[in-house]
């Protein structure tokens, strides 16, 4: 077959893009949650249209929504998507359901979707499902076959003992029956663990000791772990999380925060959109840098931001309500760049 220049810079191009993660013009390696606990919610393909004008380049979604995937086509996003919770005991005790899972929601998709990881559940351990996370996902990695996408799950970071200091960090004795096993096969296949990662929560639960600045990457003021200096509280929690995985025997295996954010409202004066959008633009800025964390430095962690929308329909306390970078009606709940 006949080959020129114009050939080659074609297929260095599509290399390229390829190499350097999300494939739409300008695009940025930021993701974001698309949630859909509401009802009122713009169609699937206004939402893509706003993921695509707003240059976020990936996208996290709980399920495998079709109309979801229909708008998706061609648009360049690459995609974590879940696995819902009720689905692992039949995909964990039945090789069948998982192959007919990997062709009803990737194979028809596949060559039009970037799929970049299939959440194996999310938070289920530890719990009555957490038995079925693994098993659930080598029947689903053995059924994708060699398409190149990997499976992981999305942990909460309660799955760990220890936190503190970051170089401390193990999994609990509720949980390392579990992550044990899950984290040495994430390691032979070379996939992440996916971790919700949320320093609001941290610092709501422990006001006398993590300062808001920390939390919100502003501080003046580091906390030393060794040789390791933490000026944020993002990476520190990144980082015990990492130190749970080497200390389980996975020390290759890398962390995805599959979701984390600030809400705009619910809970007083910690909860506004100045602060909402101090934390996610620094956060951006931090992970944009591809300075890493302390234990990890030089490699960005890879983010999804949570969430696209507030979601009136999502239980518990006012806050669960109000996630969101955008209102239903597609205006900003503050001024964000995602580049």
């Amino acid at each position: 077959m006949a080959c020129n220049f114009q050939s080659l810079c074609l297929i260095f191009s599509i290399t390229l893009s390829v190499l350097l993660g999300p494939n739409f013009a300008g695009a940025s390696s930021i993701g974001v949650c698309y949630g859909m606990v509401a009802n009122n919610l713009p169609p699937p393909r206004e939402v893509i249209d706003m993921y695509t004008s707003n240059q976020i380049g990936r996208m996290r979604l709980y399920d495998p929504n079709l109309e979801a995937f229909e708008a998706l086509r061609n648009t360049g996003i690459e995609v974590l998507v879940g696995v819902r919770n009720e689905d692992l005991q039949q995909l964990a005790n039945s090789y069948s359901a998982a192959q007919n899972w990997v062709a009803t929601y990737i194979t028809p998709y596949s060559h039009q979707i970037q799929f970049r990881y299939i959440a194996v559940g999310n938070e289920v351990i530890p719990g009555d499902s957490a038995q079925y996370v693994l098993p659930a996902m080598e029947n689903l990695q053995n059924a994708l076959g060699n398409r190149g996408i990997k499976v992981s799950t999305s942990i909460a970071t309660s799955v760990l003992g220890v936190s503190y200091p970051p170089s401390a960090g193990a999994f609990s004795q509720d949980t390392m029956e579990y992550m044990a096993p899950i984290a040495r096969y994430l390691n032979s296949i070379g996939a992440p663990l996916l971790a919700n990662v949320y320093p609001y929560f941290a610092y709501i639960g422990d006001t006398i000791d993590i300062s808001l600045p920390y939390a919100l990457f502003v501080s003046g003021k580091v906390v030393t772990d060794g040789r390791l200096i933490y000026d944020n509280l993002f990476d520190s929690m990144v980082d015990a999380l990492h130190a749970a995985l080497e200390k389980a025997g996975a020390p290759q295996v890398q962390v995805v925060v599959s979701e984390t954010g600030w809400p705009s409202h619910g809970n007083g004066k910690e909860t506004t959109p100045a602060n909402a959008q101090i934390y996610n633009s620094n956060l951006i800025s931090h992970v944009l840098s591809s300075r890493g964390t302390p234990r990890r430095p030089g490699n960005s962690t890879e983010t999804y931001l949570f969430s696209m929308f507030n979601e009136n329909m999502k239980p518990g306390a006012a806050v669960e309500q109000h996630w969101g970078l955008f209102h239903p009606n597609k205006w900003p709940v503050y001024p964000i760049s995602f580049l």
